[in-house]
Formats: structure tokens, C-alpha cells, sequence
């Protein structure tokens, strides 16, 4: 998202963290942009009963939990480590002064923001209207056509979650996702190699 330079010439710092280790936590005041340069990140919740809900996974160059930053309100997520991971932390104040010196910076943040916003306005149909197979399929189709690696139109594209991870992102139960996808195989909508997905 923001090059490592310009990073490090705003006074960021590459931090390490060790899977399962929170980078913050729901209700807590933002106080830095966080950009992935190594390892896997989910911000997610937990209802009451204990049950994770994953708004989003970031992988390398990914940001995430800008919002807060912009409009001055409390996480309303948590962030976690899924692996060991090296995530770039920049001060909130030095993030705002390089948006305001650096334009073209600052309009990708508001087509990536937007994207988000899509995403989440799609998914809240899906979960409530649809049914998993369709859920299964929009999900993948947006991971595919957000991946930070090319690919071209008729490649396939492997899937690096896992079947709970695909769960917790589309509000189902690991075993309905486990049937769907076997049903979307043998309707030919993805394939199964190994045990990866691949859609």
C-alpha cells in the first residue's frame, strides 16, 4: 500500500508479533496505521457465546484498521496475529501528515476504503438472504479479485484459508462449509487438490 521508504521516512517501526498475539483490541482508541510486511492478520469478533466472526484477513502490503483514524472512534474489531508476522506501525499523527503531502497516496486509501465498503454491504446481503454454496462462491471470487498476486482471467486461483477461516468470514457452520464445497466441486464451480481449494 504505502512504499517501505516512505514508511520509514515517516517515523514507522517494523514490529513482530507471534501468532495469536492481539495488535489491538475491540474498544480501544487508534493510535497507529498498521500495513502487513510479513505473515497474516484477521481483525474479528466474538459474540457471547464465544463464536469468532473474521471481518477481514490481510496479508503482505494489506492495511487495515484505518477507519478509526480518520473519523476518531474505537476499534470496533480486533486484530490478530493468524502467524508469526512483521507489521509495519506508524503514529496516527505522522500517517495523517503523509496522506496531506502525498495526494496520490491518499486517493488509493479512498478506493481501497471504498472497496472495503462494498465488500461489507455485499456480505451483510449474503449472509442474511443467501444460501451457503452462493455465499462460498462470492467470498472466493472476492479474495481472487483482490489478491496482491496477478492473475490472469482464466488461471485459477488457490484459496490459502482454511475451512473454519471460510466459516468465520461468511457466518457459517465449518461443516456447511465443508458439504458446499464439495457440492461446488462436483458442480464444477472449483476443484479440490491436495486439500486447497482452488476456484
Amino acid at each position: 500500500m504505502i512504499d517501505h521508504q516512505k514508511l520509514l521516512d515517516s517515523g514507522a517501526v517494523l514490529k513482530k508479533y507471534k501468532r495469536g498475539e492481539f495488535l489491538f483490541q475491540e474498544g480501544t482508541i487508534a493510535r497507529y496505521y498498521y500495513q502487513v510486511y510479513f505473515g497474516e492478520i484477521k481483525m474479528n469478533n466474538y459474540n457471547q457465546e464465544g463464536k469468532e466472526y473474521i471481518q477481514g484477513i490481510f496479508t503482505k502490503e494489506k492495511s487495515f484498521g484505518e477507519p478509526p483514524l480518520f473519523a476518531d472512534f474505537k476499534y470496533p474489531a480486533n486484530a490478530e496475529a493468524i502467524t508469526d508476522s512483521e507489521v509495519w506501525q506508524l503514529p496516527k499523527e505522522q500517517f495523517l501528515k503523509l496522506l496531506e503531502k502525498n495526494p496520490e497516496i491518499h486517493h488509493k486509501f479512498t478506493s481501497t476504503l471504498a472497496l472495503r465498503l462494498y465488500y461489507k454491504a455485499i456480505m451483510v446481503s449474503e449472509i442474511s438472504t443467501q444460501e451457503p454454496e452462493h455465499r462460498i462462491l462470492r467470498i472466493l471470487d472476492y479474495l481472487k479479485n483482490n489478491s496482491t498476486t496477478t492473475i490472469e482471467v482464466d488461471t485459477t486461483y488457490k484459496v490459502e484459508l482454511t475451512r473454519q477461516q471460510l466459516a468465520d468470514l461468511t457466518g457459517l457452520r465449518v461443516e456447511t462449509v465443508i458439504r458446499s464445497i464439495k457440492k461446488l466441486e462436483q458442480k464444477g464451480e472449483l476443484f479440490i487438490k491436495d486439500r486447497k481449494v482452488y476456484r
